[in-house]
């Protein structure tokens, strides 16, 4: 596909914030792609002003947007950028196909350009509104050959179970630590972290039922942390 009108208006108000490439960032974040050194208040400023620019912008028009941002874009910021675009327009999101998520994360690398997509934009609400989509689509993640993927099925669940105390949040993701609880990846063990310390705002006795049945296989670092978390309420 060419690059879309809209993408080409974005990259180009990014290329006026450009930097210096940040080899530090890129290799902190995990990604393949340079960066241009564009700050995350510069990116929401520059999304604020699209949207502000293109007060008749469709979901199909973001989803053409984002599909372009996906394939086209060679820098990081381009592909973080995803990230503003869905929380900045809950209401074109709730109207996207959610299966394009699986699509838009074959370009995704490193725990930056997973999380800016499947973090914060998709809430408890979101998810189960339309579960039986979501939940098919959570669990082909978990077993997918992709360590992005796998990242993204516990990732998408970690607003979600601090938001609500629905049992049907909770089972998947114990399923899915349950299932990942072996592999090493950092991208994979700190996400097991992360979803485990969000459980216990709605799900406390269900994850301390959790650990004391699976202490010797959970991640060492994820048991640690969520152990802190349960023990002194912080991070």
């Amino acid at each position: 596909m060419k690059m879309n009108k809209y993408h080409q208006e974005i990259l180009s108000h990014l290329e006026k914030y450009f930097t210096k490439p940040n080899e530090f960032g890129a290799r902190y974040m995990g990604t393949k792609s340079p960066f241009l050194g564009v700050s995350v208040p510069n990116r929401r400023k520059i999304i604020k002003d699209f949207i502000k620019a293109h007060p008749a912008f469709t979901a199909s028009e973001l989803n053409d947007l984002l599909s372009s941002l996906s394939e086209k874009g060679k820098n990081h910021e381009e592909l973080s950028i995803r990230g503003v675009l869905l929380e900045s327009l809950p209401k074109l999101r709730k109207n996207l196909d959610q299966n394009l998520l699986d699509y838009w994360l074959n370009y995704s690398h490193g725990w930056g350009e997973v999380d800016c997509l499947c973090q914060s934009n998709y809430k408890a609400d979101e998810l189960l509104e339309n579960w039986e989509v979501w939940e098919k689509l959570i669990t082909k993640f978990v077993k997918d050959e992709n360590i992005h993927k796998r990242r993204a099925s516990l990732v998408l669940l970690t607003k979600p179970v601090g938001q609500s105390s629905d049992p049907r949040l909770s089972d998947l993701a114990f399923i899915n630590i349950d299932w990942l609880k072996n592999e090493k990846d950092i991208l994979i063990t700190k996400a097991i972290s992360w979803l485990m310390r969000s459980l216990i705002k709605n799900h406390r006795i269900e994850l301390e039922e959790f650990i004391n049945k699976n202490e010797n296989s959970l991640p060492k670092i994820a048991l640690r942390e969520t152990k802190r978390k349960l023990a002194t309420g912080k991070k």
